[in-house]
C-alpha cells in the first residue's frame, strides 16, 4: 500500500477554505448546519463569492500564486500528510458524499486510512458536559468496540468524545476528527490525549495545518464524523447538542444511527432519547454495534 497523495487542485482548494475560514464564519453565523454544508460543496470560484465577494479576484489569486512546493512543504513543516478524493485510501463512505472534503490533512500512521470503511468505524459523540453515567458508558463502549476490531471515531471534545477516545486507546483503534488544523490540540487542555491520538491512531481534519478553529468548523467537522462510520452513537446528549448534527447527518447517510437510553429526567439525556423516540437503534453494548457493523459494505449508503 502507497501513501496517501493529495494533487495540487484538491491542495489548492483546501488552502482555498482555510483561507477563508473567517469569510465562512461571517457568512455562516446563525446558519443551520445544512447551510454551512451547502457552503463547502459550492466550487471554489462560488464559495469565494458567496462569502468574499469583495475580494474575489484577490483571494484566488493568493491561492493560485503559493507554489506546490510551498503547500507540500507547509504540510510537511507541520508532520502532517494529506489525502485527496482522487487517492484510493481516501475513507470510501465519505467520498460518497458530495460536500466531502477534498483533501483530508492527517497526523498519525496514514496506512490506517485503509481501515476507515463504513464496515469497520464506529463513531460515538455526546455531550461535552456529560454526566458520570454518560461518561461511564463511553468508555466502556468504546473499549469493547476497540477489542472487538472497530475503529471508534469521535471529535477529541469535552465529555463524551474524551471518553471515547481513552476507552478505545485501551484496546485498539481510535481516529479523531477536528475542527481545526490536525497539528493543532484542540481543545488546549487534550494535547496529552491528541498526542496519543497521534502516536496510536489517527489525528484528521479537513483544514489545513495551522488553521484555527471557527464556529462553523465544527458542524462542518460532525459531516466527516457522520462520513466516514458506519454507525453513529449519541451516548449523551442534550435536545440542543452539536452531536444531534452528526446523528442527522449520518441518517441523511443512509448510515445506522444509535443512542444509549438514558433517564427521562435528565437533560444531559433528553437528545439521545429523542432519537430513540424516532426510531434510532437502542444501543446497549458494543454487541448492539458490531451487528449492524457487521451487515455494512465498504461503501455503504450516500447522500440522495
Amino acid at each position: 500500500m502507497s501513501d496517501p497523495h493529495a494533487c495540487i487542485s484538491c491542495l489548492r482548494r483546501a488552502s482555498l477554505v482555510g483561507r477563508l475560514a473567517p469569510y465562512i464564519e461571517r457568512s455562516a453565523s446563525g446558519s443551520p448546519s445544512k447551510a454551512i454544508f451547502e457552503l463547502l460543496r459550492l466550487s471554489s470560484e462560488d464559495l469565494v463569492a458567496t462569502v468574499a465577494a469583495n475580494g474575489v479576484e484577490q483571494v484566488l489569486a493568493q491561492v493560485e500564486a503559493t507554489s506546490e512546493e510551498r503547500l507540500r512543504a507547509d504540510i510537511d513543516a507541520a508532520q502532517c500528510w494529506a489525502c485527496c478524493h482522487h487517492d484510493c485510501l481516501y475513507p470510501s463512505g465519505l467520498r460518497l458524499s458530495v460536500d466531502a472534503p477534498w483533501v483530508l490533512f492527517g497526523r498519525g500512521n496514514p496506512l490506517l486510512l485503509e481501515r476507515l470503511s463504513p464496515g469497520e468505524v464506529a463513531t460515538l459523540v455526546g455531550s461535552r458536559r456529560a454526566s458520570s453515567y454518560g461518561r461511564e458508558v463511553a468508555r466502556e463502549l468504546a473499549r469493547e468496540l476497540g477489542a472487538a476490531g472497530a475503529v471508534v471515531s469521535s471529535g477529541l471534545a469535552f465529555g463524551i468524545d474524551a471518553c471515547a477516545h481513552r476507552g478505545a486507546l485501551e484496546a485498539g483503534l481510535t481516529v479523531a476528527v477536528l475542527g481545526c488544523g490536525p497539528d493543532i490540540a484542540y481543545p488546549a487542555n487534550h494535547r496529552s490525549l491528541w498526542r496519543r491520538i497521534n502516536e496510536a491512531g489517527l489525528v484528521l481534519s479537513e483544514l489545513p495545518p495551522g488553521t484555527g478553529a471557527w464556529r462553523w468548523t465544527f458542524p462542518a467537522r460532525n459531516r466527516i464524523l457522520a462520513g466516514i462510520a458506519g454507525v453513529t452513537v449519541v451516548v449523551e446528549a442534550a435536545v440542543r447538542s452539536g452531536s444531534l448534527i452528526t446523528a442527522e447527518r449520518a441518517s441523511d447517510l443512509g448510515r445506522v444511527v444509535g443512542a444509549v437510553p438514558g433517564p427521562v429526567n435528565a437533560r444531559v439525556s433528553a437528545g439521545a432519547n429523542q432519537l430513540l423516540a424516532g426510531g434510532a437503534r437502542v444501543v446497549r453494548d458494543a454487541n448492539d454495534v458490531l451487528e449492524d457493523l457487521s451487515g455494512i459494505s465498504g461503501g455503504a449508503g450516500g447522500d440522495s
